[in-house]
């Protein structure tokens, strides 16, 4: 991981690496009635994802960077994407990395490429 931007992966818990400062974790459970996915900043929900069409994110009681908010959202997006969708951890790792490039992070992108996790 560079030494002022990156990600760190523990099972499905993440943190973000910010100008030398580490947020996190994010994480994601399922829902009390297992129809939907929650995600967690810091053992607190801040959103749900019901279905394609129903999804619900907020992050702004926490105050974080927009680059934090931005790549923690890509991220835990393409983990809930890989776990409603199947894909092998390959996979849901090269989402990651596709989706942060696209979005202009690649300089998170590349802990990912380095690690093997995601």
């Amino acid at each position: 991981m560079s030494a002022s931007h990156g990600l760190r992966f523990d099972g499905s818990r993440f943190w973000v690496m910010h100008r030398q400062q580490e947020y996190g974790p994010f994480d994601y459970q399922w829902s009390s009635d297992l129809r939907g996915l929650e995600m967690i900043y810091q053992g607190e929900k801040f959103g749900e994802h019901c279905s394609e069409n129903q999804i619900y994110a907020d992050l702004k009681e926490f105050r974080l960077p927009q680059s934090v908010v931005a790549v923690g959202s890509i991220v835990l997006g393409c983990m809930l994407y890989g776990i409603v969708n199947s894909l092998c951890d390959e996979e849901r790792r090269a989402l990651v990395v596709q989706r942060l490039c696209e979005h202009g992070y690649e300089r998170f992108a590349e802990s990912c490429r380095d690690s093997g996790a995601a």
